[in-house]
């Protein structure tokens, strides 16, 4: 062996042992941070220091004990002895998932992703190295140490000197480790990008808390990662102000949080709260289904000002002096003042009982004010006591009556003078018919549709003091409608957003064409928009077929473009669509990799039959099966390494934004995609195809049934 490879083998030694230092180190963390709950517990505190110490330290002990298992880190920082590497110069870092100490006056084993120094990892280059010499990558074998590659970035060149077991050293291309992350077969759930963040995403991920970001993301450019690890990445920089307010992450389903679940614990953030739109709404039970147009109205952005003018038409013009009985006293406040103070409420578009408690206060300062010119002593006690009185109750209740949101909903869609008073000059009286109820209902037996939750919120944001969190990160956003987006601006709060999406990829009747409306219902009209167009998910061919259907989904993206050249791309033609699913099944099962069947939704039961005929086990979406069946309505931000689409015609056929559904469909493959289909293909789609690889393509599908 030569005196170059056992140099490089040493290293290799050498790294093993820091990452059994960096294991010992880290279970040593975790010990002292349960030993720091138990001396809490002990604490000799009042109970609220020692409440609030409790919560510190079990959030910390969570933190560092919740972690899933997983190598130390993953890369290195070697910085040379320029000047541009600062105060870093001569300094190295080991880079991981989360900060390792060393122990006390010890630099750390392991420096956190997120730490500023592990920048340059990211974003240094030969043209640009920031003051790094060499930029180290390491393979792992689940939690063994396989090998390393050296990038030397301060002679400015692309080469590296790398090692493993079986090879020793070598010199290469740039990037084998990184590809091979990059292409490493999926199973379960989402994993994180911490190893492989490109200089885009991560310039998006370090954005500052009050920024507000639009990604507009083609598929596979690692948006939903990138939004991921932003709330990572703020909640270390700024955990103080963040843990007060909170970051909620709002996803388009079930199915899609559970696959992104296992990102944030893995990068050290185990208190993100996790929901879809529907959680957010639960106050309202939805046991009805309306027709489309109706539906279509509801999510309309007209509907707010229509909610508001229902509201506030319960608001009435005081036309009587008011008159609050005090022992022997009766003070009077006439109609002029009173109507004064309404209007000026009603001119500071407070939520309706902020609204309400402020009238209140005002009248009792008047009455205060007459009390303390005749002498009559007016503390805490006596202007609680005014406004809680009869006289001035009925009063507010004639004026300013307390409502409940799903009161308002029923009064509007319940009754014909209500909603055309409201709704006049805003809703066409076709529109107006299409949400109206056949017949009046009390909102306790009304049978709530899913965009009725929509305005039951929008009326309890006109109603209630909403909480928002300190930032807000929305994926699939291009699927919201307007109303909805309003709803997650309540959440939002002051706070910023990361706003997710593609707008090639919105499938409901209401997505959105553009982003920049779609930002002001969101309430963050100003927000930057960037495009992410290089994806390191979806393989070149793959992305290739799937671009094809852009120029007639009506919206104004740039292509993606694929940053790997593996992949494979199939198009297989089968007289029998069952029969050649089937075949395509079987052929993913000899490769490695999770595999789904995607097809229009109410093809996949007899699809699934067919699988279960031909002995091939078949699990849901979420389920923990190789193979899954999945519904073309919840492929949206999952993603497998072999995906088997079943027949495109009737994926874009099932519903009026079909195109788009089959764009999304087609776009979730890592490593390989076999189209099966017994009809033509859709013309867009059939166009990209040469009669030869149709040839080709027909010949892969056996003639038989599978054995």
């Amino acid at each position: 062996m030569s005196e170059e490879v056992l140099t490089v083998m040493d290293e290799l030694e050498r790294e093993r042992r820091h990452a059994a230092d960096a294991r010992e180190a880290l279970a040593a963390m975790v010990d002292a941070a349960r030993h720091q709950v138990v001396i809490g517990e002990a604490a000799g505190a009042d109970g609220f220091a020692l409440e609030s110490l409790g919560r510190l330290l079990k959030g910390n002990a969570g933190r560092i004990a919740g972690e899933p298992a997983g190598p130390p880190f993953f890369g290195r920082l070697d910085f040379g002895a320029r000047p541009e590497a600062g105060d870093h110069a001569g300094r190295r870092y080991h880079i991981g998932r989360r900060h390792i100490s060393g122990g006390p006056e010890r630099p750390p084993l392991v420096l956190d992703w997120r730490a500023p120094a592990a920048r340059a990892f990211y974003q240094a280059s030969a043209g640009e190295p920031q003051g790094v010499a060499v930029r180290r990558r390491f393979g792992w074998a689940s939690l063994t140490l396989t090998g390393f590659e050296d990038e030397d970035l301060g002679r400015g060149a692309g080469t590296e000197r790398g090692a493993d077991p079986e090879h020793g050293a070598d010199t290469r291309p740039a990037g084998c480790i990184l590809a091979a992350e990059l292409e490493r077969p999926r199973r379960g759930p989402m994993r994180d990008i911490v190893a492989t963040i490109q200089p885009e995403q991560d310039d998006l991920v370090r954005a500052g808390p009050d920024e507000s970001i639009c990604v507009q993301g083609a598929p596979g450019t690692g948006k939903t990662a990138v939004g991921l690890h932003r709330a990572a990445y703020l909640l270390y920089s700024h955990r103080k102000r963040l843990e007060r307010s909170g970051v909620l992450i709002v996803g388009p389903n079930p199915t899609f949080l559970r696959y992104i679940s296992a990102v944030l614990p893995a990068l050290g953030e185990v208190d993100v709260e996790q929901t879809t739109l529907d959680g957010l709404l639960q106050r309202t039970a939805v046991r009805g289904v309306d027709e489309g147009a109706a539906a279509i109205v509801k999510h309309d952005a007209r509907m707010a000002p229509v909610l508001r003018r229902a509201l506030y038409a319960r608001v009435a013009g005081p036309e009587e002096t008011l008159v609050v009985p005090d022992g022997a006293y009766r003070w009077r406040v006439p109609p002029a003042d009173l109507r004064a103070i309404v209007d000026a409420v009603c001119g500071e578009r407070v939520p309706y009982e902020t609204g309400r408690d402020r009238v209140r206060s005002r009248v009792v300062a008047l009455l205060q004010r007459q009390a303390e010119r005749r002498g009559q002593p007016t503390n805490a006690a006596w202007q609680r006591r005014t406004g809680r009185s009869r006289a001035v109750t009925a009063f507010l209740d004639a004026t300013w009556p307390r409502t409940r949101p799903e009161e308002l909903v029923a009064a509007l869609l319940g009754d014909a003078g209500t909603l055309a008073a409201a709704a006049g000059g805003t809703l066409t009286e076709a529109e107006r018919t299409a949400i109206r109820w056949a017949r009046p209902r009390p909102a306790r037996s009304a049978r709530w549709t899913a965009a009725d939750a929509v305005l039951i919120d929008e009326a309890a944001g006109l109603i209630e003091p909403a909480r928002g969190h300190g930032h807000l990160i929305v994926d699939e956003a291009q699927d919201l409608s307007p109303m909805e987006c309003r709803v997650l601006a309540r959440r939002g709060g002051l706070g910023s957003l990361t706003v997710l999406g593609d707008l090639a990829q919105g499938t409901t009747p209401w997505a959105a064409r553009e982003w920049r409306a779609q930002l002001a219902h969101l309430g963050v009209p100003d927000a930057r928009i960037v495009p992410l167009t290089r994806g390191f998910r979806v393989p070149g061919a793959v992305l290739a077929l799937a671009n094809r259907l852009l120029d007639a989904l009506d919206v104004d993206v740039p292509p993606g473009r694929s940053a790997r050249g593996d992949g494979e791309l199939r198009l297989r033609p089968s007289d029998d669509l069952a029969e050649g699913v089937r075949a395509a099944v079987r052929d993913a099962l000899a490769r490695e990799g999770s595999i789904a069947v995607i097809a229009a939704d109410a093809a996949l039961p007899a699809l699934a039959g067919a699988l279960r005929a031909a002995g091939i086990t078949a699990g849901t979406a979420d389920g923990d099966e190789r193979v899954s069946l999945v519904p073309a309505t919840l492929a949206k931000g999952l993603e497998y390494d072999h995906v088997v689409v079943a027949e495109p015609a009737g994926i874009a056929e099932a519903e009026a934004r079909g195109l788009h559904r089959l764009y999304v469909v087609l776009t979730r493959a890592v490593s390989r995609l076999d189209v099966v289909h017994a009809r033509p293909l859709p013309a867009r789609l059939a166009a990209a195809v040469p009669p030869e690889a149709e040839a080709e393509a027909e010949a892969a599908v056996p003639a038989g049934p599978a054995g």
